[in-house]
Formats: C-alpha cells, structure tokens, sequence
C-alpha cells in the first residue's frame, strides 16, 4: 500500500531529527553521571544510549544492510540493564551512532512497498505486526529514550537539551 511509503519518507524525517539529538542530548553529560540511576531502578543515561544505537544497528541487520558494526554484548537480544556493568562511554556511543545513522537512513529509504507490508521481522509479541508497524514503533522509542535522557539531564544539573 502507497500509504506506507508515504508515510516512511515522515519516519525518516523524524529518524533524521532523532539522529541530531541524540547528540544534543547527551552534550555535556559526565559518564560518571551517564551510570547515575538517581537511586532507582531506572535505566541510566548510558544503556539508554546504547539501546539506541543497538536498536538502529538491529533494524539494519535484520534488513539485510551491510555494516562492519559489532554490538556491545549489553544489548544483544534486547538486554534490560545490568547493576554490576560498566558501560561505554558516551562518546563511543556518539561514535557509533555517527557510524551507523546514515547506513540506516539508507536501508528505510531503499525498503520496498512490499517488504513494508511484509511480517515484522522482530516477531514482536501482541499482534499480527507489519515491517511497516515495527518501524512506526521503533521510531516512537527513539523520541521516548531521547525524551528519558532528556529528562536525566535536568534531574542530574544539567542545562535543557539544546534543539539547534
């Protein structure tokens, strides 16, 4: 249907907005901080982070685009976070995210009407899911996890993200 493929060109406008503040988000931010859960049992700057950059890498795999990218063992197979980890730097999630972002921009805008209409390549749990639907999900995770850092960001002294 020509409807989702109208409606992916949004999603990678949105995906191309999340790509920058991403960065913006997590400017600034100290790693001691980035692994400061604020005594509960959130998750922390720093798995955010990387669910993100695990999250798009994923997306890419499944749709069979090519990156030399190695996910952090903390993520695979969509990992909740672990007390006793050390996670990776800020920066190296920057990195990474720099790396792969425009891979991924690529694998949305070469997916075919079919393939969008074609089964949810996640085998996501409460219903009978499109690619189209898996992806209408993950980019609404993006703005949630961004949102969280943001929100870490006030709650540990930090300035407001910047959105320029």
């Amino acid at each position: 249907m020509e409807t989702n493929k109208i409606a992916l060109k949004a999603f990678i406008g949105l995906y191309e907005f999340h790509t920058k503040l991403f960065n913006n988000v997590l400017e600034g931010i100290s790693d001691e901080d980035a692994n400061n859960r604020l005594g509960t049992k959130a998750n922390h700057v720093a798995w955010l982070a990387g669910s993100l950059v695990y999250e798009r890498y994923l997306i890419i795999d499944l749709l069979g685009g090519k990156t030399e990218y190695t996910p952090n063992e903390l993520f695979v197979d969509h990992k909740g976070i672990v007390d006793s980890a050390v996670y990776p730097s800020l920066q190296q999630y920057k990195d990474e995210w720099a790396f792969i972002s425009p891979i991924f921009k690529e694998v949305l805008k070469n997916l075919t009407d079919e393939q969008l209409n074609g089964p949810d390549p996640f085998e996501m749990p409460g219903g009978n899911y499109t690619l189209f639907d898996t992806i209408t999900f993950c980019v609404d995770r993006e703005s949630y996890c961004i949102g969280q850092i943001g929100l870490y960001r006030r709650l540990l002294g930090y300035e407001a993200m910047k959105y320029d």
